[in-house]
């Protein structure tokens, strides 16, 4: 482990109760409320996800009329294609995200929220073909990817809700149905300017949703061949949880040990623990020399629209009602963070609230004066 950053075994956490699964729970606790996230022992199959990453680069080299009629901010880009420059931390410096990404939802999604949320829960679009881009491969690892993560997302909550005195089926009750969705992004290559002027692939930020499950990234070198990182102070970096001793929280880098992957917390777990777990801060920082790029995937488990979110009658003492009031929709919450971050229109959020201030101005035109 890095810095004290647990190694879950995966096996274990999902295995029958006893001495060796508690120890799991505890050392997955200690990770989430110490420092946001763990490292997770539970590989895809070899080879898999670099095969992915070149059938998303053979993609981006689309041309971009291609790529942008995919998605769209027609759906508030949940789903397709997400140009660069569009996405933007909330607390940050005000740099758009310097990546190219491609959303797609892993799983059925919920009828009922498709209609309620169309834009949130919107129906998969794939790519056609393009020269040297297999679209059916891309779609079948795509898919198979993101369940996988979802499976193992699914297996920490268990261990963390048992960790934390909770019903095992605690969060997962509040999943079920979510508007869950895996993203494979690309940070583009920097010029010289830019690496002198410190530009960031993406600002500090932490994730709206529930868990993060991250399979590791990959860098590419100037002529598009996979490589090691060309300077060890980029890529991902997470910050814990502060404490005492260091205020800002530890800096970690967001590399898991060979065969694992890293998961972290997300907003929505901060609040119905009441701050027991808090979200993980990271940011992802750009080589200092120009030219090269990195592939990177990231699948985000959401609390169901329709739950509330707030602290669980565990947590929901008074610090925490006064930290995580008002009581939201998960819903709600989505909608207001996605028109913080870019991708929704602010007019988004007229629709939250009474919709039919204008039925009673409509009234009173064809009123024409008279009395009852």
């Amino acid at each position: 482990m890095e810095r004290g950053i647990p190694v879950i075994d995966l096996d274990a956490l999902a295995g029958p109760a006893g001495s060796a699964r508690d120890a799991q729970d505890a050392a997955l606790l200690h990770g989430l409320s110490a420092y946001g996230l763990v490292h997770v022992k539970a590989a895809t199959e070899a080879g898999l996800l670099d095969r992915f990453y070149q059938l998303f680069r053979a993609f981006t080299r689309l041309p971009d009329a291609a790529k942008r009629a995919l998605g769209g901010p027609g759906i508030w880009h949940q789903r397709g294609y997400t140009p660069p420059d569009t996405e933007q931390a909330v607390v940050a410096g005000g740099q758009p995200d310097f990546k190219e990404c491609y959303f797609a939802a892993p799983l059925d999604v919920d009828p009922a929220c498709e209609a309620e949320y169309p834009e949130i829960f919107a129906r998969n679009v794939w790519p056609p073909a393009g020269e040297g881009f297999d679209p059916a491969a891309f779609e079948a690892d795509y898919l198979h990817l993101g369940r996988r993560l979802h499976g193992v997302g699914e297996a920490l909550l268990r261990g963390a809700a048992r960790a934390l005195g909770l019903d095992e089926d605690t969060f997962q009750a509040r999943l079920n149905g979510g508007a869950h969705v895996t993203r494979a992004l690309q940070y583009l290559p920097l010029t010289a300017g830019q690496v002198e002027d410190g530009v960031l692939w993406g600002e500090e930020h932490t994730d709206f949703n529930l868990l993060t499950l991250l399979p590791g990234g990959r860098f590419f070198d100037p002529t598009g061949a996979p490589c090691a990182s060309p300077d060890p102070s980029a890529g991902l970096y997470l910050r814990s949880r502060p404490t005492a001793d260091n205020p800002a929280g530890l800096r970690v880098q967001g590399v898991a040990p060979a065969g694992c992957m890293l998961a972290q917390v997300g907003q929505q777990l901060e609040i119905l623990t009441g701050g027991r777990l808090v979200a993980t801060p990271h940011v992802i920082t750009a080589p200092r020399q120009p030219g090269y790029t990195r592939c990177s995937m990231a699948h985000f488990i959401h609390v169901h629209p329709h739950q509330v979110l707030r602290p669980l009658p565990a947590f929901n003492d008074d610090a925490a009602r006064a930290a995580y009031r008002p009581t939201v929709l998960a819903g709600t919450y989505a909608l207001k963070t996605l028109v913080d971050i870019g991708l929704a229109p602010r007019e988004a959020l007229n629709q939250l609230g009474y919709r039919h201030y204008d039925r009673l101005q409509a009234q009173r035109q064809r009123d024409g004066g008279g009395e009852a």
